[in-house]
């Protein structure tokens, strides 16, 4: 009943991550339905064309072997020699279906999944050769199903075989007259009706089966609101520790910066919500620089250590909006406020010369 109820909240679509690890592990929406489907329509073809040669190199073969057991004698010293011979000949015969087989079943997986090579599915699993499990499993939906798709490819294929015959049967007496040859042809005539045939009949069954195929596996990669958390955390981190961070940096930050207050030229205020502390040496800076600002709170502590260290503390309401929005700390002032922060400056070093 637990098993039900998580089931049951599984309701959010699988995030790329999830993807990725059951693909990693090969857990691809597949059907082999599409790949029997492919192999044979593929060999269909192939005998539909190159049939006759394959016929022709087979009663080859036919021959040198009767010729071969007739004429030659079977010693310790040739019979690797036949049977090299007779493998490389039966090879030249079977060669084309084994590669057309191959060919059709890479191409048929590759078009549904693409490349996916996973040593995790090739991994044995103990809990497979467990006769309890396995016995459970003879009656989870996914065997169901496949117990039908097994039934119902069994049942078309004898009704195709059924029907091509039962229309032939008027076509079967006369082949007694007929040559050897006529009678193959006959045959591979009716087989290769029956073989397109059910090969399309199996193309729809295959395309359906992928539906579901693609059904079933969305449904298993399917996650709930817990587990979307869970693998946010893991990703970008807990949100909670996360802000711990940001708040430690900017503590951090805060410090730095209150720490290059005492060593400003002038904090220019607006005169008590900002204040921006800026700094210049001809000989290290090419522009005045901002080394500290901040609003509300943080003005007032920069206002309070600027006037515990004897630093200038001018209002200037325009020029410290202008500096507290658009320059950034440890940021160089911009040209077009050159020359309001050099008359602030020119004023500031004025008072310390009077002073002195």
């Amino acid at each position: 009943m637990a098993d039900i109820d998580k089931d049951q909240e599984r309701n959010e679509q699988a995030s790329p991550r999830r993807r990725e690890e059951a693909r990693e592990k090969g857990q691809v929406a597949q059907s082999r339905e599409a790949v029997s489907a492919a192999i044979l329509l593929s060999c269909t073809i192939l005998f539909y064309f190159f049939s006759g040669g394959m016929v022709e190199r087979l009663m080859g073969l036919t021959r040198w072997t009767l010729r071969e057991c007739g004429t030659t004698a079977v010693t310790l010293n040739n019979i690797h020699s036949l049977l090299w011979g007779w493998s490389w000949k039966l090879l030249l015969v079977m060669g084309p279906v084994l590669i057309t087989v191959v060919a059709a079943g890479l191409l048929a997986n590759y078009l549904q999944i693409g490349f996916v090579f996973s040593t995790q599915a090739l991994a044995p699993k103990f809990d497979k050769i467990n006769p309890l499990k396995g016995f459970q499993r003879l009656f989870t939906l996914r065997s169901l199903v496949e117990l039908f798709k097994s039934v119902l490819k069994m049942t078309v294929v004898a009704a195709v075989v059924w029907h091509t015959l039962k229309g032939e049967f008027r076509n079967m007496t006369p082949l007694m007259e007929e040559p050897v040859w006529g009678i193959l042809v006959y045959t591979g005539r009716v087989s290769f009706k029956i073989l397109i045939t059910t090969c399309w009949i199996l193309i729809v069954l295959a395309i359906l089966d992928y539906i579901y195929q693609r059904w079933e596996h969305e449904k298993g990669l399917r996650m709930s609101k817990q587990e979307v958390k869970d693998e946010y955390k893991q990703t970008e981190g807990n949100p909670t520790v996360k802000a711990r961070i940001r708040r430690i940096q900017r503590d951090a930050a805060r410090k730095r910066m209150m720490a290059a207050v005492p060593r400003a030229d002038v904090v220019i205020t607006n005169p008590t919500h900002l204040a921006v502390a800026v700094r210049y040496d001809p000989e290290k800076m090419y522009a005045p620089t901002v080394v500290a600002k901040g609003a509300g709170f943080v003005a007032e502590r920069i206002r309070e250590i600027a006037r515990s260290h004897g630093v200038p503390v001018v209002e200037n309401k325009p020029v410290a909006q202008l500096l507290y929005k658009t320059v950034d700390v440890d940021r160089a002032i911009p040209e077009d406020l050159y020359r309001a922060v050099a008359e602030i400056l020119a004023y500031v070093y004025g008072l310390k010369e009077r002073a002195i």
